[in-house]
């Protein structure tokens, strides 16, 4: 297997943007292009993660190459998920020989509508679509049936938000911020019982892009290179009572695939949009509780869907590029109740 690197990183979140999706996108790529270092013709490869449903027209993601430059022509590729799919695809292009390094970029605007009520378009569209159950909903009858499974109160979500939104505080990128306890979350109104609005997801509008190199040339273009050592992605039935909720088989299998239990973790960014997910996820993946989960916030504190699991990536490999530790998870998830996971371990130099 080839080594390769993630040598830069750039993101932009809003709760809300007036600036279109190539607006929006010109700016991060150039600044994560910059940042690695490299001319924008050195790089091989261009990859990118989007959803024509956000945008509200098919093959919407072309839009977006004037915001990358496709003159003179580029080896393109695109992927409807969250790109931290797209920088799946990218890993296995290097893998192959063909290329050395990569461009990979995403984006969405959740605000042009409700984006919980625009989710229930990926649910099975035979039987359940028709009732239009929205993402929140969906997400309270999971926290609902895992509470009752793992023996978890509505205080241990809470605790959750408090954690996330004080850590928030220091990232300029986060939506959701502020320093609250639980008893005072707690006192709030349900938005979906057993779901209060700080348990769901803090919807934004943004991008982000990442730089990859392989080999001996990313330890020449930034101090600390941080290496992909272990990448891998699952999928579990998209029908929601073919499973069981309260767990997350394919994020199990994506972390044993990846090599999460192989040495010690010191941080993980975890892609949970709802609190009790994250308790879902930190199971699944057998993290310690030492182990600091999403120092930035998260996905509840910045919902840019198609974007916010590559800022898991992102968030994870700026830290222990600044030496705040040595080892990482980050994680990725698409579909309703972590229906899709994706898991990448990352290492310092």
């Amino acid at each position: 297997m080839r080594d390769v690197a993630i040598v830069s990183f750039a993101q932009s979140n809003a709760a809300r943007e007036d600036r279109n999706e190539v607006e929006i996108l010109l700016p991060v790529v150039k600044a994560a292009v910059a940042s690695s270092q490299l001319e924008r013709s050195e790089i091989g490869f261009t990859c990118s993660g989007s959803s024509d449903f956000l945008q509200g027209q098919p093959f919407a993601f072309v839009m977006a190459l004037d915001g990358v430059g496709a003159w003179p022509p580029i080896k393109e590729s695109h992927v409807e998920m969250d790109g931290a799919w797209a920088l799946y695809e990218a890993w296995v292009k290097i893998q192959t020989g063909e290329v050395d390094s990569a461009l990979v970029y995403a984006f969405g605007k959740t605000s042009s509508g409700d984006l919980a009520e625009v989710q229930a378009l990926q649910l099975d569209p035979y039987c359940v679509t028709q009732l239009w159950p929205d993402a929140d909903s969906v997400a309270g009858i999971q926290a609902r049936l895992y509470m009752e499974r793992a023996g978890r109160s509505e205080r241990d979500l809470a605790e959750v938000a408090a954690r996330s939104l004080r850590d928030a505080q220091s990232n300029p990128h986060a939506v959701a911020k502020g320093d609250r306890d639980a008893e005072k979350l707690l006192a709030e109104p349900y938005r979906t019982s057993p779901l209060r609005d700080h348990d769901c997801p803090a919807n934004s509008d943004g991008a982000t892009a990442i730089v990859v190199m392989a080999g001996e040339r990313a330890k020449t273009l930034c101090e600390r290179p941080v290496w992909i050592r272990g990448f891998d992605h699952r999928i579990d039935p998209p029908a929601l009572g073919a499973r069981d909720l309260t767990r997350a088989p394919s994020a199990e299998i994506a972390a044993a695939r990846a090599g999460v239990g192989d040495d010690k973790v010191d941080l993980a960014e975890l892609s949970a949009p709802y609190t009790h997910q994250e308790l879902i996820l930190r199971e699944a993946l057998g993290l310690a509780d030492d182990v600091r989960i999403n120092p930035s916030g998260g996905t509840l504190c910045a919902h840019t869907m198609m974007s916010c699991g590559l800022n898991r990536i992102g968030d994870a490999a700026q830290r222990i590029a600044a030496g705040e530790g040595d080892r990482a998870v980050a994680h990725a998830s698409q579909g309703h109740c972590l229906q899709q996971n994706m898991v990448c371990v990352l290492e310092g130099e």
